[in-house]
């Protein structure tokens, strides 16, 4: 990612896994079809509040809520900024 970009306080800059492509027994699934990805990659993470420092660091792949977060494009490529507390766990 070419542009510094740095959540404040309690927010997580999050690259969203691709969608799959193929169901296991190998049919291809259409773009309308996709379900939205549920995990993905920490890009940016800020510092955290005062008294909740913060728990997920750049790096880590997370789980997330289906309607967690916010699309933001940053050099054409989409990412999802949210909350920790939208964070189910890490992986």
């Amino acid at each position: 990612m070419s542009t510094q970009f740095k959540p404040l306080a309690d927010r997580v800059l999050i690259e969203p896994a691709p969608a799959e492509q193929t169901t296991a027994s190998g049919i291809i699934i259409p773009d309308s079809a996709k379900e939205k990805p549920l995990k993905g990659k920490v890009i940016a993470a800020g510092n955290g509040k005062v008294d909740e420092p913060m728990t997920v660091k750049v790096g880590d792949e997370v789980l997330y809520g289906q309607y967690s977060g916010t699309e933001i494009k940053l050099d054409g490529t989409t990412y999802l900024i949210m909350r920790e507390s939208d964070i189910y766990g890490i992986f």
